[in-house]
This record gives C-alpha cells, sequence and structure tokens, in this order.
C-alpha cells in the first residue's frame, strides 16, 4: 500500500501540469478584466492585463492605447463579447478565441494568447483581430 502511494506521488509529480477549468476561468477573467476596463475607460488597468513581453514594446501607457485605438478598435470598446475555442499551448499558454461585436456592430474574432505569470496571474502575451466575414466556415 505505501509501495503504491509513494508511485502515484511520483507520477503525479512527474506528469505536466496541464490547465484545467480553473485556469481557463482564471485566463478568461483576464481578457474579462481588460476587455470590461477598456469599455469603462480605465486604460491603467486594461494595461495592466499586459504581460511583460507586450509591456517592453509598448514600455508606457500612451503608446500602448495609442496602439489599442490605432489597431484594435473593436477590442477597445467592445458592445459585447463571449467566448470561443481555447487551445492550450503548454502549461502556462494558453490561445483563446473571443468573438466580439464591436462599436460599429460588426462581428470579429479575436485570438488572444496568455501566459501564466510567476506571480500566478495570467497576462495577455498578444491578440489577432479580424473581421468575422473572413473566418472561414
Amino acid at each position: 500500500m505505501r509501495r503504491t502511494a509513494m508511485m502515484l506521488a511520483l507520477l503525479l509529480v512527474a506528469l505536466p501540469a496541464f490547465a484545467g477549468e480553473a485556469e481557463i476561468k482564471a485566463a478568461q477573467n483576464s481578457i474579462s478584466g481588460q476587455l470590461h476596463a477598456f469599455r469603462a475607460g480605465d486604460d491603467a488597468a486594461a494595461y495592466g492585463y499586459a504581460a511583460p513581453n507586450v509591456k517592453r514594446i509598448f514600455p508606457n501607457l500612451d503608446t500602448f492605447m495609442n496602439m489599442v485605438t490605432g489597431a484594435y478598435k473593436p477590442v477597445h470598446k467592445p458592445q459585447s463579447f463571449s467566448f470561443g475555442k481555447f487551445q492550450e499551448m503548454s502549461p502556462t499558454a494558453i490561445v483563446q478565441q473571443v468573438i466580439i461585436v464591436g462599436a460599429d456592430g460588426k462581428d470579429y474574432e479575436a485570438v488572444y494568447t496568455l501566459e501564466l505569470q510567476p506571480d500566478g496571474v495570467w497576462r495577455i502575451t498578444g491578440v489577432s483581430l479580424r473581421a468575422a466575414n473572413s473566418l472561414s466556415t
């Protein structure tokens, strides 16, 4: 019995810790938090959801917001959004599809990449955005 327990413990330690429902929800909460912050006009809070790689490219709030308002208008002021498919790339990296209705009333697909940070928080490492009419069916 003791040997079986020891083997099970070793097996659990050896297996990679893949994202479960709680991790996916935590990653989605980061995306929701950023989108709600944008909608509320709290740009500083929205910037807080960006991962360190994004903050290196956009080292201050002004440069970040210039990028967002220039290239990601539907993300900046979404009417609504819902989560689609997700894919775990590794135990610390997730790709999440988000369907967004932009301020213009059109549908968009945003594909978010997120990375689990050392502090245990999922941060957004990138977003790819395209109009829904360009989606293949």
